[in-house]
């Protein structure tokens, strides 16, 4: 069993920063890829960003390539997501997911944090 705990949400203004952090329980985050996804109100979940088990690999969503950047730290077993050059379309809950072996882009993980709430104004 795996618990996911999300932080770092917020409001921000469009064209600002935020770094998301997402901790794991359990002594076996290292054998899990990890995810963010996020879901806007009134839209489906979508995938944002995953990492790979050892961070040597990373995938992101058409909307947010070269804006946001995801990290893990095994040591700390925590997972990251930094967002830059944020626009008001960003606006969402933002999830953390976790599945064993490898990453996907859909919504087929096993564990998934409670969320925290991303909001940019124009």
């Amino acid at each position: 069993q795996v618990q996911l705990v999300e932080r770092g949400g917020g409001l921000v203004q469009a064209g600002g920063s935020l770094r998301l952090s997402c901790a794991a329980s359990g002594r076996t985050f290292s054998s899990y890829a990890m995810a963010w996804f996020r879901q806007a109100p009134g839209k489906e979940r979508e995938f944002v960003a995953y990492i790979t088990r050892d961070g040597s690999g990373t995938s992101y969503a058409d909307s947010v390539k070269g804006r946001f950047t995801i990290s893990r730290d095994n040591a700390k077993n925590t997972v990251y997501l930094q967002m830059n050059s944020l626009k008001p379309e960003d606006t969402a809950v933002y999830f953390c997911a976790a599945r064993p072996s490898w990453p996907s882009t859909t919504d087929k993980y096993n564990y998934w944090g409670q969320g925290t709430q991303v909001t940019v104004s124009s």
